[in-house]
């Protein structure tokens, strides 16, 4: 038996990346976490712009630097993102706590107003912040 010929499969054993369709609410329940940790490690920044402003102009003026960067600005836009994604989502799980929104269509729906929402309020604040960044 321990002699035997191992058989290659014709055939994936488990759904494949390529065939394998992930539903919206697993999709979001992932995004939900990692908008979570995208917002705890954001939070550093925070608390470097507030060290900076209390340490003094030097260091107000590198973390201004910084900003103005493009890491800087993907990483506030990130965590704005991340953010409103957060919100608009944990509010969606408070309906969920009062019992509605459990059925299949009225998930789906909600799961897609939450992104819309959270793509709409990171798009105007950047909008309001940046005002001529559109010239």
């Amino acid at each position: 038996m321990a002699d035997a010929p191992l058989k290659t499969p014709s055939r994936p054993l488990s759904p494949h990346l390529q065939v394998y369709r992930w539903p919206l609410g697993m999709a979001m329940s992932i995004l939900h976490r990692i908008s979570g940790s995208a917002l705890a490690v954001g939070t550093l920044m925070v608390v470097w712009m507030l060290l900076a402003a209390a340490t003094g102009p030097e260091a107000w003026a590198t973390f201004q630097n910084f900003c103005v960067s493009l890491w800087g600005q993907l990483m506030l836009f990130g965590w704005t993102a991340a953010l409103f994604y957060h919100l608009c989502n944990g509010i969606r799980h408070l309906f969920w706590d009062m019992g509605f929104l459990f059925a299949v269509r009225d998930a789906n729906r909600a799961g897609w107003v939450v992104l819309i929402a959270a793509a709409l309020m990171t798009a105007a604040l950047w909008c309001a912040a940046c005002p001529g960044m559109g010239e």
